[in-house]
């Protein structure tokens, strides 16, 4: 029942502007964000690289209604790019984009706009030889966020997509993406969508990431595994296997903050582990979901509550394992990583 009423709170401003108020909250966040401004970002990215890590980099922000701060999005996203570029970050970096932060909503022309602001932050990109991914919101978005990500593809063949597993229509979309060649993440989904669109129970879920992970290593796709399920590892590394993949010929995506441990071991196998790495101000979205889909999530944020503190090491993949570091459901801004 948790869960639900997180996500709820997710979309409010009132709960949003309480939250954000609140000086101990900010101190908690530190585990899931690697800070508000572009040069922590490239410090937090720097010191994943070091340790063997990729990145994906997510300047934090959604459901943009108005020109200007769809501007002020883009222009965040190309200077992260520049400054990425800057501190020698940019190849084993990729930016994660969410077209609702570029103007996908804006009434009338908004997918005209999504697609010119996503196409100049992808030519910032390949100036600095970095990828883009292009994050999967609600049911609403799916068809404008794949064709924009088709189209970009015409110019730019990193732009990648993200499919969500618990709809029921990503078995099709994953069948006509599969010749195509292009970099496609597989997450579980985290929007609460309507029953005729999405499957509701764990299990199906389940069924259907295994379902995804099959076709994804079959096809001319590039898979990027978002999951910290250790089932659904084995799952992918047993796919891939039965593909002829070879460990580097696919990825795992996990969060910042979350997982060093299994990542430690997928990387002494050989394999390659991507963090996604979030930062920014309007970190209120994200987070209120990262408590949403984990209890040992507001377990944590309540103990750090009750002391008064949060350790920022906590979110640093140098941090000795602990229990946190458990796989379990997270979600992030709208995909589940489990």
């Amino acid at each position: 029942m948790l869960g639900p009423t997180l996500l709820r709170a997710s979309r409010s401003p009132r709960m949003r502007n309480a939250v954000q108020s609140y000086r101990l909250t900010r101190k908690v966040v530190t585990r899931f964000v690697a800070g508000e401004t572009t040069d922590d970002a490239v410090a937090a990215a720097s010191a994943l690289h070091r340790s063997g890590r990729a990145t994906t980099i997510d300047v934090l922000g959604e459901d943009v209604t108005d020109l200007a701060s769809a501007r002020q999005t883009r222009d965040a996203y190309v200077k992260l790019l520049y400054r990425l570029h800057q501190a020698s970050a940019a190849a084993p970096s990729e930016v994660s984009l969410k077209l609702t932060a570029v103007g996908l909503q804006l009434p009338g022309n908004g997918e005209d706009v999504a697609l010119q602001h996503a196409r100049e932050i992808c030519t910032a990109a390949d100036a600095v030889g970095c990828r883009v991914t292009l994050d999967m919101e609600d049911h609403n978005t799916v068809d404008s966020t794949l064709a924009i990500g088709a189209e970009l593809r015409r110019t730019f063949p990193f732009a990648g997509n993200v499919l969500q597993a618990n709809l029921r229509r990503t078995g099709d979309d994953l069948a006509a993406l599969a010749s195509s060649g292009a970099r496609i993440r597989l997450v579980k989904g985290a929007y609460r969508e309507p029953r005729e669109l999405a499957f509701q129970r764990k299990n199906e879920v389940d069924e259907a990431y295994r379902q995804g992970i099959t076709t994804l290593m079959g096809s001319r796709c590039y898979p990027m595994i978002a999951t910290h399920d250790p089932v659904m590892l084995n799952e992918a590394r047993a796919c891939a296997e039965l593909a002829g993949r070879g460990p580097t010929d696919w990825e795992v995506q996990m969060l910042y903050g979350i997982g060093q441990q299994t990542q430690d071991s997928i990387l002494a196998s050989g394999g390659r582990v991507r963090v996604y790495l979030p930062f920014g101000t309007d970190w209120y979205g994200y987070f209120m979901r990262r408590l949403a889909e984990r209890p040992a999530n507001v377990a944590f944020f309540l103990r750090a509550l009750a002391k008064g503190q949060a350790s920022p090491r906590d979110a640093l993949p140098t941090r000795a394992p602990s229990r946190s570091d458990s796989p379990g459901p997270v979600a992030i801004g709208s995909q589940l990583y489990r």
